[in-house]
C-alpha cells in the first residue's frame, strides 16, 4: 500500500485555496490530505488587501498553519505563480515542517541570490509593480493615494480568459471570474529580497512547466530551472497558467510520482 501524504497548497495573486478544489478532491478520495489555504487578503479571509503591508503579513496563515502542526510532522508544499514566493518564505521560516516543495508554473527564486535583471522584471510584472507598455492587463487600488505605489491589483476581466485561463474548460473560467479578488501589492515586492537559508536550500524541490502559459513565459520558467535547479522537474505541454483548472488528472499524477521519492 503507497504511503499516504499530506500536501499544503499556496494559491498566487487574486486566487485563494478555492483554485485547488480538484487536487484537493483527488487526494482526499485517495487517502491523502489535502489543506488549501487562503493567504491574508486572499479567498475567504476577510482581510482587505490592501492593508497588507509586506510579504511576511500576507504569508501569516501560512506560518501559522505551519507552526501549528504536530512536531513529528510534515507537509508537502505545492505553489502556483507568485505563490512560489510565498512558500520559499516559508520554507525558510519552518524548514523542518517541510519535506518538499512543488512549483507549479510558479516563482522559484533562490534566497539570497542576486535575481538577473530580465527575471527581476518578470516578478515585478507578476507582482503589479509595473506594467508594459504593450500590454496593460492591471487595475490598481492606491489606498494610500495616487502619489504612492498601489496597496492592491487584479487584472483586468478582459485578459482573464487568455491569462489565466486559455486551456482550461469554461466553466472553471466562470467560477473563477466569480470569486478572483484584487491582490496586495507589497507583499510581492518582498520575494525578491527573502535573505540566504541554508536549511531551506536542502528541501528537495520539484519544478512543473506549463506549456501553453501565456502568463508565465517559456523561456522565464527556464531560466528559473536553470539559476536553481530542483531535483525533479516536469512539463505539462497541454497546460495554461492554471493547470489545477486544464490538466488536474496529470498534475495529480505528477505530484505522487514527486511524492514517491521522499524518504519515509
Amino acid at each position: 500500500m503507497s504511503e499516504h501524504h499530506h500536501f499544503a497548497f499556496v494559491h498566487g495573486a487574486g486566487h485563494g485555496g478555492w483554485c485547488w478544489y480538484k487536487l484537493a478532491n483527488s487526494l482526499r478520495e485517495n487517502g491523502h490530505k489535502a489543506t488549501c489555504i487562503d493567504l491574508k487578503g486572499a479567498g475567504i479571509n476577510l482581510t482587505d488587501p490592501n492593508t497588507v503591508s509586506s510579504l511576511d503579513d500576507y504569508n501569516q496563515p501560512l506560518y501559522d498553519f505551519l507552526s501549528q502542526l504536530p512536531l513529528d510532522q510534515k507537509v508537502i508544499l505545492v505553489s502556483h505563480s507568485v505563490g512560489g514566493g510565498s512558500m520559499t518564505a516559508a520554507m525558510c521560516q519552518y524548514p523542518s515542517k517541510v519535506s518538499m516543495a512543488v512549483y507549479v508554473a510558479a516563482a522559484m527564486v533562490k534566497p539570497g541570490t542576486i535575481i538577473p535583471p530580465i527575471l527581476k522584471e518578470v516578478l515585478k510584472i507578476c507582482s503589479g509593480m509595473i506594467e508594459t507598455e504593450a500590454e496593460k492587463i492591471w487595475d490598481f487600488t492606491f489606498g494610500n493615494g495616487p502619489e504612492n505605489l498601489p496597496t492592491s491589483m487584479m487584472m483586468k476581466p478582459e485578459y482573464v480568459r487568455d491569462k489565466y485561463y486559455n486551456e482550461s474548460p469554461m466553466e472553471d473560467y466562470t467560477l473563477a471570474t466569480t470569486l478572483l479578488r484584487p491582490a496586495p501589492v507589497m507583499a510581492f515586492a518582498g520575494i525578491v529580497d527573502i535573505p540566504a537559508a541554508p536549511e531551506a536550500d536542502k528541501i528537495p524541490r520539484v519544478y512543473i512547466k506549463t506549456g501553453k502559459d501565456n502568463m508565465f513565459q517559456s523561456s522565464r520558467q527556464d531560466l528559473m530551472v536553470t539559476l536553481w535547479p530542483p531535483a525533479q522537474y516536469f512539463l505539462l505541454e497541454e497546460s495554461d497558467h492554471s493547470a489545477f483548472f486544464s490538466q488536474p488528472e496529470a498534475l495529480y499524477k505528477i505530484l505522487l510520482e514527486a511524492a514517491s521519492s521522499i524518504s519515509p
